[in-house]
């Protein structure tokens, strides 16, 4: 019986999940405004492929947004319904799984339909517009910091940010954006105190450095 309820409690779950939620019509005005300042960056002369360019960036933000309204009722439905700690774990592992699975599928899309409209170069721009351009002030900053890194260790670290941005293009809100960055350059100074370097030092010796250029 128990083993029945459960997976009653998951299907339900499930359509939760699966729901087509309705976004607002204020986000849509949100979305389309993100979208249009990216979309203006790229310096698109054809006002046919600059709209239609504008408008698959801004259904990507409304397609993330419902993903997160998705998983948080989803995640409700969870605690409300399963009472057991370890099987609402369980569950939870379960759904933040699915989500972050439709997450990468939409992402992939999402490049596949730009790449259709735009050059490789642009695409790297709307990437970088969607993440508020970590990626290159995070690279850039890197360099700076330790000007003596081999090419491996850029090459490393330029893939690493890559990576990071992929997951933060999908990801909801600004924190989240963020925090993807975050864990990936804590993967860029692990590997690079492995090689030696004194990742506390270093920073230390970049803003001395800066700041004299400062002064000067």
């Amino acid at each position: 019986m128990k083993k029945v309820l459960a997976i009653h409690i998951w299907c339900f779950i499930v359509t939760i999940a699966n729901a087509q939620s309705v976004t607002s019509d204020e986000y849509w005005s949100i979305a389309n405004e993100r979208a249009g300042k990216i979309a203006a960056a790229l310096n698109i002369t054809d006002s046919t492929k600059f709209y239609k360019v504008k408008e698959l960036i801004a259904k990507e933000y409304v397609a993330i947004k419902e993903i997160d309204e998705r998983k948080v009722n989803a995640l409700t439905a969870i605690k409300t319904n399963i009472a057991d700690k370890n099987e609402a774990e369980i569950e939870k592992t379960r759904i933040t799984t699915l989500f972050e699975q439709e997450r990468a599928l939409i992402n992939k899309q999402f490049v596949a339909a730009l790449s259709t409209e735009v050059s490789p170069e642009q695409i790297e721009q709307i990437k970088n517009g969607m993440t508020y351009n970590v990626l290159p002030i995070t690279y850039k900053g890197y360099l700076e910091m330790i000007p003596r890194l081999t090419e491996e260790e850029r090459e490393y670290i330029y893939a690493a940010l890559v990576e990071a941005r992929e997951h933060a293009m999908a990801a909801g809100s600004s924190k989240e954006k963020h925090e993807w960055f975050g864990k990936y350059k804590g993967r860029i100074n692990n590997f690079l105190s492995a090689r030696g370097y004194d990742m506390n030092k270093e920073s230390k010796d970049w803003q001395e450095r800066v700041k004299q250029q400062n002064l000067n």
